[in-house]
């Protein structure tokens, strides 16, 4: 049986999440809490059948990421993901710096949240695309004569790994990228190490933050049409 914990201190929105979680994930089994110090007492106490907690960044004993960071430190191994109305993209990715293995906006969609909690449960990482598209400039560059040439860490990828990284890039997990281009998952595992070594990166969440600042989407669609 999958348990998870939300972690939120409005029980309205607490009995909004356990209606869609009943209902896309039937036969989960939901433990709530209204603060830091319960969520670490229940975590504690069902920690070897809890597979996932979502936890708010605003609980009356902790505000911003020192509710994750008290979680880490109590229990390092609990996949913990933030459910929270802050979009910023620096709280995101500190988020994830800190090891939170997902963030889902409250905003999210009833079929993407439970499309993103799918994702999370296989133990993939879940990255809000609407977030993580590389904000625009606050100061346009100036014009100039001819396109810039691409940088040679995109040009250097495949098309099929430069396909592969856009999917990473929308918070695909390796299931669902094998499912979009119909290959095998090991295939995509495959593509996805070949894309980290050519890109000079460690991680998957510093490989979709570089497709952004380098123009991924911009560069594919001058490829594609060049």
């Amino acid at each position: 049986m999958t348990t998870l914990m939300v972690a939120d201190d409005h029980p309205l929105f607490r009995d909004a999440i356990g209606a869609v979680i009943a209902a896309g994930l039937p036969g989960t089994r939901l433990l709530e809490a209204d603060s830091l110090a319960l969520a670490l007492k229940e975590a504690e106490r069902h920690e070897e059948a809890l597979d996932l907690l979502l936890l708010d960044l605003n609980l009356p004993d902790a505000e911003g990421l020192d509710g994750l960071r008290r979680l880490r430190e109590v229990l390092p191994s609990l996949p913990v993901a933030i459910l929270s109305a802050e979009q910023d993209r620096r709280t995101v990715l500190a988020a994830i710096e800190m090891g939170a293995v997902g963030y889902i906006p409250k905003s999210t969609p009833r079929d993407d949240l439970l499309a993103a909690l799918h994702q999370l449960l296989e133990g993939q990482l879940y990255l809000p695309p609407q977030v993580m598209r590389r904000p625009p400039p606050a100061h346009p560059a100036p014009a100039v004569t001819g396109a810039a040439a691409p940088d040679p860490r995109l040009t250097g990828l495949t098309d099929k790994q430069l396909e592969v990284l856009e999917l990473l890039s929308r918070g695909a997990s390796n299931k669902g990228i094998a499912r979009e281009l119909n290959v095998a998952e090991t295939t995509v595992k495959t593509h996805v190490s070949a894309i980290l070594r050519k890109l000079g990166v460690a991680s998957r969440v510093q490989a979709v933050l570089l497709a952004g600042e380098l123009e991924l989407a911009r560069y594919r669609a001058r490829r594609r049409s060049g």
